[in-house]
């Protein structure tokens, strides 16, 4: 069979079932499928995704039991190469996309399916002066890519003396075309023009600099393309977390972008990570690179041992899980958030406010928990100062200021006052009974809203006054009774959560690293501490409501 026919014979397996699949890589099967049946700008050149996929198949393996064969494409390496070169520009024959994400686990070759894309546009995509760069943040990680792309093109003969090709220590070069490729760290020069940009392990780079500075750098290119091949990591909030909640959105019509091509593999929510048949979703080369004796053994690992339970699922199975944590289960979160969840249904609910001010110069938290007598409905407001907001390493907290989920103060630390006009306004607003607090930087903030007969309560974060109310979070997370409104930045917080475990059983919440906050979380827990003294006494007389 042609690559082009392995590819439709893929799409139509992975539609009608035959081949297992999460609802993201069905998705990006029906995406093309429905745009063949388009009249738009765009058509499917067949010949072109044929050459590119019979161009790699002329390289050969450079590791492991294949090592010297040549390399024979499965039929969803002959998707995601058929999608990428095989679209093109209806008028101008130009590739309509210029950014590409290939969201796989690990042993799942996808270091190999990078390098032969890499090769390919090196040699021939008869782009003139083509620089291809395998960057990272990393040396040991540009070379991740780069290294298996230089042994193709030297263990291939046929190859090399075809293209003349000259392969260096560090780079390789073709001089008829002027080309070269090369690994890079950080940031290229500013006299660089990528033609190709292979991101590799995206979910490891802090920031989007480098992924932003190669996009900047191809404008003089008719046809660029950043490829991104990456794991799932343990920060939905960095870059790769942004970027893959982008690409979901173009997968399931919620963002329309022409131009970025996306197929995530994984497993769906609603899945049970400890049944082997679901792993086969994740993993496309199941059976092929990646056998089912290694993954039964990694599933039994993380059955038995829950310390290595995250990591395996990240790793494997393409969860976007927090490896340092073993308290909260976020795919279960994830089961509790509802985007559509406003604070003014509410009404008529009994509410607790938490306050958490831990920190002036990072950020701060306040949160309403509505209750009845089994769920928990929370929304929250965060804050952070200006300078804190601007520091490289908080590019998330930007995003959340844009859309309007974190209240940047000015200057160097936190703006209390700000605070407390939205702590008045819910507590008015909603009949608040009571505002859970510690006292921690708050002491002075208390003392004011006390003169103002708000009913301040001081909880000090405390083994004793934590555990229970947190042991409860947790149950009510994973028995649905807790509600939020999707908000990223709780969410984030969740994740960072480690849970601390005394021989009496106690249970505290912790955080591995300082930039992982949890304030949000506290302030939630806070809060349950009064819901859990107060569920048992009688209701207020009924309040007035406005908003």
């Amino acid at each position: 069979m042609t690559p082009v026919a392995r590819l439709n014979q893929y799409c139509a397996d992975i539609l009608n079932g035959t081949i297992p699949a999460c609802r993201t890589v069905v998705q990006a099967c029906q995406r093309h499928v429905d745009d063949l049946k388009k009249k738009s700008r765009w058509r499917f050149d067949e010949a072109r995704a044929n050459r590119a996929c019979g161009f790699i198949e002329m390289l050969v393996h450079v590791k492991g039991k294949w090592a010297g064969d040549l390399i024979h494409l499965e039929p969803w390496q002959c998707f995601c190469i058929g999608m990428i070169f095989g679209w093109v520009d209806r008028t101008t024959g130009r590739r309509r996309f210029t950014e590409a994400l290939i969201f796989v686990p690990r042993k799942n070759g996808k270091s190999i399916l990078a390098a032969g894309i890499g090769v390919y546009m090196f040699l021939a995509d008869q782009e003139p002066g083509a620089e291809i760069y395998s960057g990272a943040t990393t040396e040991k990680q540009a070379w991740e890519v780069f290294r298996p792309a230089k042994l193709m093109v030297d263990k291939s003969p046929g190859i090399k003396a075809t293209f003349g090709a000259d392969v260096f220590a560090k780079s390789m070069y073709h001089g008829a075309a002027g080309s070269r490729f090369e690994p890079i760290v950080g940031k290229p020069s500013d006299g660089a023009s990528p033609s190709l940009a292979i991101v590799d392990e995206y979910h490891e780079h802090d920031t989007s600099d480098l992924y932003d500075t190669m996009i900047t750098g191809m404008g003089a290119r008719s046809q660029p393309l950043v490829l991104t091949i990456t794991t799932a990591g343990t920060n939905q909030a960095g870059p790769c977390g942004i970027y893959f909640d982008r690409v979901t959105k173009i997968l399931n019509g919620t963002l329309e972008n022409d131009r970025i091509f996306g197929i995530l593999y994984g497993i769906d929510k609603e899945d049970d990570w400890t049944d082997l048949e679901v792993w086969k979703k994740a993993n496309p080369n199941y059976g092929v690179s990646i056998d089912d004796e290694f993954l039964i053994h990694q599933l039994e690992t993380a059955k038995q041992t829950p310390s290595k339970q995250n990591i395996i699922r990240c790793k494997h199975l393409n969860q976007w899980l927090t490896v340092d944590t073993a308290w909260m289960d976020i795919l279960k979160l994830e089961a509790c958030r509802y985007a559509k969840l406003t604070i003014e249904s509410m009404k008529g609910k009994r509410c607790i406010l938490g306050l958490d001010l831990a920190s002036k110069v990072d950020l701060a938290a306040l949160v309403a928990v509505f209750f009845d007598d089994a769920d928990y409905w929370v929304f929250g407001k965060y804050y952070s100062p200006r300078e804190t907001v601007e520091k490289e390493e908080n590019q998330h907290y930007r995003t959340w200021e844009i859309e309007g989920r974190l209240t940047v103060t000015p200057g160097a630390t936190i703006d209390y006052d700000e605070i407390k006009e939205d702590l008045r306004q819910w507590y008015a607003a909603f009949g608040v009974e009571a505002v859970a607090y510690d006292p921690f930087q708050a002491t002075q903030m208390s003392l004011e809203l006390t003169k103002e007969t708000i009913n301040m309560v001081e909880v000090r974060p405390t083994v004793l006054n934590f555990s229970e109310p947190m042991k409860e979070v947790e149950s009510a997370v994973y028995g649905k009774r807790f509600h939020y409104d999707a908000c990223p930045i709780l969410h984030w917080m969740f994740g960072n959560v480690v849970a601390h475990y005394d021989k009496k059983d106690n249970i505290y919440p912790n955080k591995v690293r300082n930039e992982n906050k949890i304030d949000g979380v506290v302030a939630v827990i806070s809060a349950v501490n009064l819901i859990m003294r107060l569920r048992n006494a009688a209701p207020p007389e009924p309040q007035i409501f406005f908003l």
